[in-house]
């Protein structure tokens, strides 16, 4: 595994701290991730995610490269010394996963999956623990609880919307989750403003927003050409867009919280 940048994996498991993860939803290439986390670098954002296990809704959708992805996620991060962040979606991925990649991602589908979760509990990796998409807060918390218990303290909670009766956006983002989990946990609590709106044109409003309403971070899917993105395209931003949203968060955060 590659030295970690512990100033920065600091800064996301502070419950005070503040954070930006970006990449492609899925990693398509060696090449391309390699040109997506130059340009992250130059931008200062200091922790790559990129997907090498996806759970789709359709088995005809692209479910990433597997092992090899994996491989080229722990190259580059080390290349751009980047903390490197991706999907752990069963048991059987925890042991080659923890040893590649810096910080295990639990998507909403495998929220109450317990046994993933207590496995993942064994491990000193941090994990982020995404919000179920039908989940309650309590619900949410106890699957933390589930990691926690089972030895790893080091747990990130991610707000990535829930599902409601409303389509226009992929899901609602429940921005009063932040507010709300900070009074019921110490655990920090980032915002997916991708996944829960679906549309790129929504993203940018809705960082801003959760950096408003608290949180400890933000995780955005971005790609040299969005468009041709192999998963998510409709929600998937470009270098400049995301750019364009990291340059007022330190502003909006000294206004609020300073």
């Amino acid at each position: 595994m590659k030295t970690i940048n512990e100033i920065i994996l600091n800064e996301l498991l502070n419950p005070n701290g503040f954070s930006i993860i970006a990449g492609p939803c899925t990693i398509e290439s060696k090449e391309s991730l390699d040109e997506i986390a130059s340009s992250l670098s130059d931008l200062g954002i200091m922790i790559l995610r990129g997907g090498a296990y996806k759970m789709r809704t359709s088995p005809q959708s692209f479910r990433g490269l597997g092992e090899i992805a994996l491989s080229y996620l722990n190259e580059i991060g080390e290349k751009y010394n980047m903390i490197t962040v991706s999907e752990c979606i069963d048991i059987n991925s925890v042991e080659i996963m923890s040893a590649k990649i810096d910080v295990l991602l639990i998507g909403t589908r495998s929220m109450q999956n317990y046994p993933l979760l207590e496995t993942l509990g064994k491990i000193n990796n941090p994990v982020i623990l995404k919000r179920g998409m039908s989940s309650t807060y309590k619900e949410w918390l106890l699957a933390a609880d589930y990691i926690v218990q089972s030895g790893n303290p080091r747990v990130i909670l991610c707000e990535r919307g829930i599902r409601t009766f409303e389509p226009h956006t992929r899901n609602t983002l429940d921005l009063s989750s932040i507010p709300s989990v900070k009074t019921m946990s110490s655990l920090p609590i980032i915002v997916d403003p991708s996944h829960s709106t679906g549309k790129r044109e929504y993203v940018k409003s809705m960082s801003w927003a959760a950096v408003a309403a608290g949180a400890n971070g933000i995780m955005i899917e971005t790609h040299l050409n969005p468009d041709k993105s192999f998963c998510d395209a409709e929600q998937t931003i470009s270098l400049n867009e995301m750019s364009e949203i990291i340059t007022p968060i330190k502003e909006i955060r000294r206004l609020l919280y300073s």
